[in-house]
Order: structure tokens, then sequence, then C-alpha cells
């Protein structure tokens, strides 16, 4: 038993530092977080440099001659409402000329509500213009009726003002402020980061073996080592490359966080926010109703462990895959049963996203094979019973015993296996041979 372990601990080491110390773990390791920040960040960005350097200049027939005065005073640094008393031809004339963006034709029977305005530009513009010009025009029209209908100001007022509802979350220690969204992303992102980790890492695993295989290296291993003890020392060595790269992750996500607040700080006006002009990053952030939410240690806890689970319950089956096949076109098809247990979970994200405290999210969450993905959204999103983590993590670690244990069989058969590609029936009489 004890050589056995230092075997497998030998096979470990082996793969995990020959894959740490190549150029591909450190490029991806050092890019991929810069690739995230990218996706996340060049979207927002260009939407802010877009709109402060566009311009509209939008040209306004209003035959009601009741609205022009007050979507003149609608304006803004992006928009601007410029009333003509012009034929519709010759605003027309001018906006081909490039005087204009485009013009507003204000119908008189607007305020009546039998017609409504007609915006035409000279050019297609985004659905922010689009947005921007409808939001401005209902609400002058909006206030134009109502003073039509000699409402009073106390009711403009009421009718145009805004209640804010802040939602809190009872805890131990009494109510807190309501961090959902901020944790409904957090419980998303984990599913996704250990369905993709699965499925990269997992292929790492097919690789290794199918270039071991098809370079006959693998007739040398077996003659020092039990087939199963290669298995096991080649999943737990590339699952424990990719737990470093993504503690490494986890790290620069951490930094990224506590810099989010000073970098927002510098697009955010303290004035406009009632807050004081000395005041700090995270106070004008949280004015700005932007909180970073603290990650709970238990949390990160078991996704580390559910992730290790997941990862060695599905990397034992795509290396009994890679044992099967000589080339990696040949495993395509003896893949789909190992990918839909690993694609189900992903179509009931929505489902436990909505409703994670329903019967059938924590029944969904139990099974072995999705619950790396759905138990740890629930518990991001959700108060989980200790009870329920520790059940469905020990119902993980049993199904990878015994997914292992049926792996290593085929395993054993499949590596010394040279030829035709086998049949899915085939690969399940390997696992009773004897």
């Amino acid at each position: 038993m004890q050589t056995s372990l230092y075997k497998i601990w030998l096979i470990a080491r082996s793969e995990f530092w020959r894959r740490v110390r190549s150029k591909a773990f450190i490029l991806a390791t050092l890019l991929v977080p810069v690739g995230f920040v990218a996706v996340a960040v060049a979207p927002a960005l260009l939407g802010y440099l877009a709109e402060q350097g566009s311009h509209q200049t939008v040209a306004v027939v209003d035959r009601t001659d009741r609205l022009e005065d007050s979507l003149s005073a609608a304006s803004t640094d992006q928009l601007t409402f410029r009333p003509v008393d012009q034929s519709v031809d010759s605003v027309r004339a001018a906006v081909r000329a490039g005087t204009y963006d485009g013009y507003l034709l204000l119908p008189d029977s607007l305020l009546e509500g039998t017609a409504g305005a007609t915006y035409v530009a000279a050019q297609g513009g985004g659905l922010t213009d689009k947005y921007q010009i409808e939001q401005r025009v209902s609400q002058v029209v909006q206030a134009q009726r109502l003073q039509g209908a000699n409402v009073s100001e106390d009711v403009l007022s009421i009718i145009e003002s805004d209640v804010s509802v802040k939602r809190r979350t009872l805890r131990d220690d009494g109510a807190q402020a309501d961090r959902t969204l901020a944790y409904t992303a957090i419980g998303y992102a984990m599913g996704f980061i250990i369905y993709i980790a699965v499925l990269i890492y997992g292929q790492y695993v097919m690789q290794g073996v199918i270039e071991e295989k098809s370079s006959r290296v693998v007739e040398i291993i077996v003659s020092s080592v039990r087939p199963f003890e290669l298995l096991m020392g080649k999943v737990l060595g590339i699952g424990s490359m990719g737990l470093v790269q993504m503690l490494i992750w986890g790290t620069f996500v951490a930094g990224g966080a506590a810099a989010a607040a000073p970098l927002l700080a510098l697009f955010l006006d303290p004035s406009s926010l009632e807050v004081s002009p000395d005041a700090s990053p995270d106070a004008i952030a949280e004015a700005a109703g932007v909180t970073i939410p603290t990650i709970p240690v238990e949390l990160v806890v078991w996704f580390v462990l559910f992730f290790l689970g997941g990862f060695l319950l599905y990397a034992s089956l795509f290396a009994a895959v890679g044992s099967a096949v000589e080339r990696q076109q040949d495993a395509q098809s003896l893949l789909i049963p190992v990918m839909m247990p690993l694609i189900i979970p992903i179509l009931f994200l929505a489902f436990v996203l909505e409703s994670p405290n329903a019967t059938a999210a924590v029944v969904l969450s139990l099974i072995p094979f999705f619950s790396p993905i759905l138990m740890m959204l629930r518990a991001a999103i959700t108060t989980v019973p200790v009870w329920e983590l520790a059940v469905s993590f020990g119902l993980l670690v049993m199904a990878f015993v015994a997914t292992i244990w049926i792996a290593g069989r085929i395993y054993r058969v499949g590596i010394l296996s040279y030829g035709k590609t086998p049949s899915l029936r085939e690969i399940a009489r390997w696992a009773t041979y004897h």
C-alpha cells in the first residue's frame, strides 16, 4: 500500500511540475486574467468614450406650438433639441446638408394621444440615441398633458417622484445590506469557472493519455507501475496544476476587487452624489450604489472542495476515454456520455438562480455529476444548510471513488489496446474484465 501511494505521488509530482514549467501554463496564467478584464471593462469603457464623443443635434418641428420650449430645456451635452420654424421639406434638406443629425416631427394631435411623434435621422443611430429621444419626448408630452388637465403642482411632484426601496438581508447580527445581485453574479461565475475548468483540464488528462499511448511510452511505464497508479497519479497531478492556476487567478481577482472602488471613484462626481469632495473612494462608490461584496471564507473553501471533487470525477472519465483511442479525433464520439452530465447543470442554471431553495433545485444540487456547479451556485445566492453541503460533497467523493475504480479497469485494458476504436458496449465490457 505504501509503495503504491509513493508511486502515485511520484507520477502526480512529475505531471504537475512538467506542466507548470511549460510556457503554455505561464502564458495562460498571466494572459487569462488580462483577457477577462478586457472583456469586462472594454464594452463599458468604449460605451463611455462613445457617449462622451458623440453629440446629436435634432431639429424640432412642433405643430402643437406647446412642446418646443420644454424639449429645448431638456437638452443635454450629448443631445440638443433645436426648435425650427420651417417646413418639413426645408428641414429635411437641412438634415441632408448636415446642419442637423435628424429632425423630430410633433403632430398637432400628439397631445390628444391620437398620433405619435416621428424622428427622421440622416443615418441609422444607436439604441442609446433612440432611447434618449423617446424618453425626453415622453416626459415632455406627459408633463404637458397633466398641465392641460389642470393638475396641481403637488400632484405633479407626486407623479414625478421616485420611491427607492432598500433591501436588507436578515442575519444573526441584524439586518445587513442586501447584495443578492452581486452574490448571484459570484455564484454564476463560480459555476461557470468549475464547468470550464473541468472541461479544459479534463481534456488535458485525455490528451496526455492519448499522447503516451500513441507514442508507446505507456508500454514502458506500465512495466514499473500498475495502470491504476498511473491513472490516479496523472489525474491528481493535473488537478493540482489546475488548482494552483485557479488560486493565482483568484489572487488577481481579489486584487482587482480591492482596486475597483478607487478606479470607479475617478469617474464619479462627489457633488452629484451629495458626498464630501474629500470622501474616500469606498464612500463615493457606496453613494453611487456600487459596492464590492466580501466573499465569505467558507464559500471559498467549499468552492475549492467542489472544484477538486468535480475535476477528479470527470477527469477519470476523460482518462478512460483517452485510453480507448489512439487519436484525438477518434475520441469525439466517445465523449458524448461524458459531456452530457457536464452540460445538463448548465441548462438548469436559470431555474436554480430563480428558485434556489425549491425542492427540484435542492435535489439537483445533491446529484454528484451536477453538484460541483449547482451546489456552488446555491451556496453563493442563498443560505444552504451545512448538512446539505456536507451530504452533497460526500456523495461527490463516493461517486469519484466508484468512477475512478471503473475508469481504472477500463484504463488498464484500453492503454494496451490498438487498432479499431471500440464501441461504448466494448468499453463497458472492459470494466468487467478480471
